[in-house]
């Protein structure tokens, strides 16, 4: 049975960085996708020529951005692996020439832990993994090593089986004892409990009701860890409103971050950060006048 860490685990308002910096949390704070892939569920292509990447990356921190998050590998339902060469490089040369050109915090996307680590050599700050440090055996030591903050993802099987594995009792209490464990198993293995982020996975083995759900009641997954809510452009939304995937689902994601700003979401991961931004003052701003 995994111990129980959940008293010992502060949950803080800022994140220790590498070089000496610090990443305030909470209200909560937006993550830009910037994915660097051919075949991204609704935004592939479109930053595959670096250059193109990079730009998106510094104009997502104009935009208020207070971390982007590169991926090389695409974790839609059914995408097929990349090697980790591949992957490689298509992230590394763009976080170099954002950390370059900027000091915006930079996320890796990535299960793999040799992605990470040169991720990490070339300026990323945190490692963003949707299989929580377990396909790769290697990773909880490095985030242990490297002491930068981890999010756990919430998914069962890998992108290309995991909607084959979506049968919960029920989909909260399930997620939220699987990342618990999850979080428990990082901490054992040397991890800074206060370094940690849950993710409940939306869109990971998810059923439409099941992904509903877990926005609905988000606020009970909230203990275990800071929560990062990402379910920008995702299947339910277009499911919901009738709209492709793609920027035509911005507005409906909204209501997901709205969702997640009940929660006390620490983190939100989206596509769309100018928009996501200029919601989330407006609702602080109405917020802060109930209360």
């Amino acid at each position: 049975m995994t111990a129980d860490h959940s008293s010992l685990i502060p949950h803080p308002s800022s994140l220790r960085l590498p070089r000496g910096r610090t990443l305030r949390i909470g209200g909560p704070a937006v993550m830009g996708i910037i994915n660097v892939t051919p075949d991204s569920f609704s935004d592939g292509g479109v930053h595959f020529d670096r250059a193109k990447a990079v730009d998106a990356a510094l104009r997502m921190e104009v935009d208020g951005a207070a971390i982007v998050d590169i991926g090389g590998e695409s974790t839609r339902p059914g995408a097929e692996p990349v090697s980790e060469e591949a992957e490689i490089e298509r992230v590394v040369p763009v976080i170099e020439e954002i950390r370059r050109r900027s000091d915006v915090p930079i996320s890796i996307d990535t299960m793999k832990s040799n992605v990470a680590e040169m991720a990490l050599q070339a300026g990323a700050d945190m490692i963003n993994d949707v299989t929580a440090l377990r396909a790769d055996t290697a990773m909880r030591a490095l985030a242990a090593r490297s002491g930068v903050p981890v999010i756990l993802m919430h998914m069962r099987g890998e992108p290309r089986t995991m909607q084959k594995h979506i049968q919960y009792d029920d989909v909260v209490s399930d997620v939220a004892r699987e990342l618990t464990m999850f979080r428990d198993q990082a901490v054992a293995a040397g991890i800074d409990g206060a370094q940690i982020f849950i993710d409940p996975g939306i869109g990971f083995g998810k059923t439409f009701e099941h992904n509903l759900e877990l926005l609905a009641r988000a606020q009970e997954l909230a203990s275990i860890a800071p929560l990062v809510i990402g379910a920008s452009r995702k299947a339910f939304v277009g499911h919901l409103t009738g709209r492709a995937a793609g920027p035509d689902r911005m507005v409906g994601s909204l209501a997901a971050v709205a969702a997640a700003y009940r929660a006390g979401a620490a983190m939100v991961r989206v596509h769309d950060v100018r928009e996501t931004v200029d919601f989330l003052k407006v609702l602080k701003a109405i917020a802060e006048r109930e209360r």
